[in-house]
């Protein structure tokens, strides 16, 4: 073999191990690619398919089932009542997004008169409530609440320092006119660094053997860092009973607070 053959040889190994190489570098990360959140495999750091490690979805047997304490109907005017359920995530950094649920109201004879579906944010850690305004039962009296929710919960995992940075308190609380017109006042306060918006904010009230005799909600647009907002219950009728104790639930999804 001549010099020159030898030659255009090693031109063309050359030229074929560079085109190779290139090919390599474009196709490999088609045919290997880096584990995800959505690649419906468990890889990387992930304890369950697309779920713990590193991914923002729980494992289902990561967490604990909501449990549903109590569910009342509250009369408000006759032919209206709001529905409550009292609930409670046992789930220290983890939170729910949107979740659907139904309520189910029936008479004495447990004929069901009434229902009502939503959706609800579930915050972490601790007791809240699901509340339905104004549903109308016609000429019946409720005596049955159930609720219930009508799929499987999606867990998110929240770190617990914006947990402890999100200080959202109530206080100056007052109840007036409750033998005529109910009134209830308070302040809520934003103790964080963070905008919070869409805040719900409910109220039970309790008589002295700890009872739920009615409840209500209000809504803020935004609580805004460092700042304090007065809110307001009222109710068209008195009480059944005397109320002893007042508890203010503020609910906000801790995913939309922001910085800025």
């Amino acid at each position: 073999m001549t010099w020159e053959s030898r030659r255009k040889i090693l031109y063309s190994s050359i030229v074929l191990t560079i085109c190779a190489f290139l090919i390599f570098l474009f196709v490999y990360p088609y045919l290997v690619k880096a584990p995800t959140c959505t690649d419906n495999k468990q890889n990387g750091t992930e304890t369950g398919i697309d779920c713990g490690g590193s991914c923002l979805k729980m494992c289902t047997f990561q967490v604990d089932e909501i449990s549903v304490l109590w569910s009342k109907s509250f009369k408000v005017v006759d032919g209206r009542y709001n529905a409550v359920a009292y609930l409670e995530n046992h789930n220290k950094n983890a939170v729910v997004n949107k979740l659907h649920y139904r309520f189910r109201i029936a008479d004495k004879d447990n004929i069901y008169i009434a229902s009502r579906e939503g959706y609800t944010y579930v915050p972490p850690s601790g007791k809240f409530a699901v509340f339905e305004p104004a549903i109308g039962v016609g000429n019946s009296v409720p005596v049955y609440t159930t609720f219930e929710f009508l799929e499987m919960p999606v867990w998110l995992a929240v770190s617990q320092d914006k947990i402890e940075q999100l200080k959202v308190n109530v206080d100056q609380i007052f109840l007036e006119n409750e033998n005529s017109f109910p009134k209830l006042k308070a302040v809520i306060e934003n103790d964080s660094l963070f905008k919070i918006p869409d805040v719900n904010i409910i109220v039970i009230l309790y008589d002295a053997s700890g009872e739920a005799i009615s409840a209500s909600k209000t809504y803020l647009n935004f609580l805004y860092k460092k700042t304090s907002q007065d809110i307001v219950f009222t109710w068209p009728e008195p009480f059944s009973s005397k109320i002893v104790n007042k508890e203010i639930i503020p609910i906000y999804n801790i995913f939309y607070a922001s910085l800025n």
